[in-house]
């Protein structure tokens, strides 16, 4: 999928939605992104697209959430809290890859070499007050969204 310029929340989780419709199992979403930028309203649109029906909030303090009422377990990590590898190392996180579900991780930085070999990376660009840019991580940016080859 190429990259998107979004001006709105709705149209980041409109994105989202786009992505978790066509997820399947052990599928992994790496997020990146400055505060702010959209991360936890990306991993909405991911879970409301793989159907899931309660409300989905940034697991800021607790790490983790679970949520089973979609199409397939999403599960969404959210590191900002942790100091680095060594933290995430101790708390075995690496051990929800084997996990028969969808993962979504925010702040995954704080463990980059501990991700598994097919985690899909996004990251999230501030272009301004509401417009952010939406692209594969390493991607080319291009105003006007289109991908640049």
């Amino acid at each position: 999928m190429d990259s998107i310029i979004s001006a709105s929340p709705e149209e980041t989780e409109r994105f989202g939605r786009r992505l978790g419709e066509k997820v399947r199992l052990q599928s992994v979403f790496a997020l990146y992104g400055d505060l702010g930028a959209g991360k936890s309203t990306l991993a909405c649109g991911i879970a409301r697209g793989i159907g899931v029906r309660e409300p989905v909030t940034s697991p800021t303090f607790t790490l983790v959430h679970e949520y089973r009422s979609g199409r397939l377990p999403l599960i969404h990590v959210d590191l900002y809290r942790l100091e680095g590898p060594r933290e995430a190392e101790a708390l075995h996180l690496e051990e929800l890859w084997s996990e028969p579900a969808v993962l979504v991780i925010e702040w995954p930085e704080k463990m980059e070499d501990l991700l598994p070999p097919q985690t899909e990376r996004w990251e999230l660009l501030l272009l301004s007050e509401k417009e952010r840019m939406i692209r594969p991580k390493g991607g080319p940016i291009s105003r006007s969204g289109e991908a640049i080859l």
